[in-house]
């Protein structure tokens, strides 16, 4: 059983560094977009691709946490 909450939790990790790597990119990308036009009225595509990437982050750590705590509840 444990060894299936450290595959998981691995699992869970890659795709927080994945989220992350992705929202860095698109984090860049929107900058040199605005950069170059110097003019935005609303949230460009790229924004929204990270803004989408940095909330999958969040619920990737939030299921790495959960998995630990299950974990540590089952050790206990």
């Amino acid at each position: 059983m444990n060894t299936f909450f450290v595959i998981v939790l691995l699992a869970a990790m890659i795709m927080v560094v994945v989220s992350l790597v992705r929202g860095v990119i698109a984090f860049l990308r929107s900058t040199k977009i605005d950069l170059q036009s110097g003019e935005q009225q609303d949230a460009t595509d790229m924004q929204l691709r990270q803004n989408r990437a940095m909330m999958s982050r969040v619920k990737w750590q939030a299921l790495a946490i959960i998995i630990i705590a299950v974990m540590l509840a089952v050790a206990s």
